[in-house]
């Protein structure tokens, strides 16, 4: 099992930055994927960044040159710093912890982004 514990959310103004953490705990072990993914109301969760433990990166078209995704060399923190913000990033965002056969999800963070 692997626990993750999401922080970071809250309202801000369009233009503004966010920053997300989230912790993972548990069973940890290399080769995985770390990432969030995001559901806005009446939506489907959509992906929004992911990076794997090597390092490479997977982008939203929709937040490329807004977002960034890091985590750190012990594979169990992924951050998510989020800048010029739209009130179309307002949405629940959920952390991510896969490997081959598993995934888990975090109780997720509310972001609303006003306009």
């Amino acid at each position: 099992q692997v626990q993750l514990v999401e922080s970071g959310g809250g309202l801000v103004q369009a233009g503004g930055s966010l920053r997300l953490s989230c912790v993972a705990s548990g069973n940890i072990f290399s080769g995985n994927v770390m990432g969030w993914f995001r559901q806005a109301p009446g939506k489907q969760r959509e992906l929004v960044a992911i990076i794997s433990s090597g390092g490479v990166t997977q982008y939203a078209d929709s937040v490329k040159g807004r977002f960034t995704i890091s985590r750190d060399n012990a594979e169990t923190t992924v951050n998510l710093q989020m800048s010029s913000l739209k009130p179309e990033d307002t949405a629940v965002y959920y952390c991510t912890w896969r490997t081959v056969g598993n995934t888990y999800w975090g109780q997720g963070t509310q972001v609303t982004v006003s306009s």
